[in-house]
């Protein structure tokens, strides 16, 4: 369990809405078990930006799974795919120029609470963004504010803070939630990926890369196969998949 930032708890009691941004990872899990014995259900709304093809299988039925009977809100990018960004940029995202992030998850799900806060004039705009960052995962995360108000989206009588409920828990403490609530994590941290992102991230160990490759070689194969065409690779490092993960992309 966590304590409530006194900011949130008068959120919650002046029937603020809370969106809990679910990728169907461990975090994402452990925190929506956290926020129902926190918050009326009534207040919640989970929301899913689906990647499609780059997803692992089985995601949104493990969120469905998981979540009770909260209600789940399904977005994407109509846009654009994430492979067919990367082939119109000629390049892969980078930890500082992530698109993947940008336009494919935040912008939708942005767009999504704004037209559920439309629909909900019961809400009276104040929202409260909630996401399953933590401080243990990077260094980078561990800079973060765990609550901040988002000036950016409070505009046109929105009120929106972006917190993050288990900033501060270990890994071991979000599988031991999970295991507490008598669930299971999603199937892939069974076959031995420490994180649940993409099938294939940018910030990926040598060793999750080597997992997804193993068990979703079409995808793999495709991947291979626009580093190739492009010259650039996905993984920071600098070394081609086939290299890194040691398993050659059958043709």
């Amino acid at each position: 369990m966590i304590e409530l930032p006194a900011k949130i708890e008068r959120l919650r009691d002046d029937g603020a809405l809370f969106v809990i941004n679910h990728s169907a990872g461990k975090d994402s899990q452990a925190m929506t078990l956290v926020l129902r014995g926190l918050i009326p259900a009534q207040q919640m709304v989970v929301v899913h930006a689906d990647l499609g093809e780059v997803e692992w299988p089985g995601n949104l039925d493990h969120i469905s799974r998981t979540i009770g009977d909260l209600p789940l809100h399904i977005c994407r990018n109509e846009n654009k795919t994430f492979l067919e960004m990367v082939e119109r940029r000629g390049m892969w995202p980078s930890a500082s120029t992530r698109q993947c992030t940008s336009d494919l998850k935040r912008g939708p799900i942005e767009r999504t609470i704004r037209a559920i806060l439309a629909e909900n004039p019961a809400f009276s705009g104040r929202v409260v963004n909630c996401m399953g960052i933590r401080a243990e995962e990077s260094p980078a995360r561990a800079r973060q504010q765990p609550l901040r108000y988002n000036e950016r989206n409070s505009k046109a009588g929105r009120s929106w803070y972006d917190w993050l409920p288990i900033f501060d828990w270990t890994c071991e403490e979000v599988f031991s939630a999970i295991e507490a609530a008598g669930q299971r994590p999603h199937p892939a941290y069974g076959l031995g990926m420490s994180r649940l992102s993409c099938v294939f991230c940018i910030l990926a160990s040598k060793g999750d890369l080597r997992v997804a490759a193993e068990h979703n070689p079409d995808l793999y194969r495709r991947y291979v196969r626009l580093e190739q065409r492009m010259g650039h690779t996905l993984s920071m490092s600098g070394v081609p998949l086939e290299t890194l993960t040691g398993i050659v992309a059958a043709e």
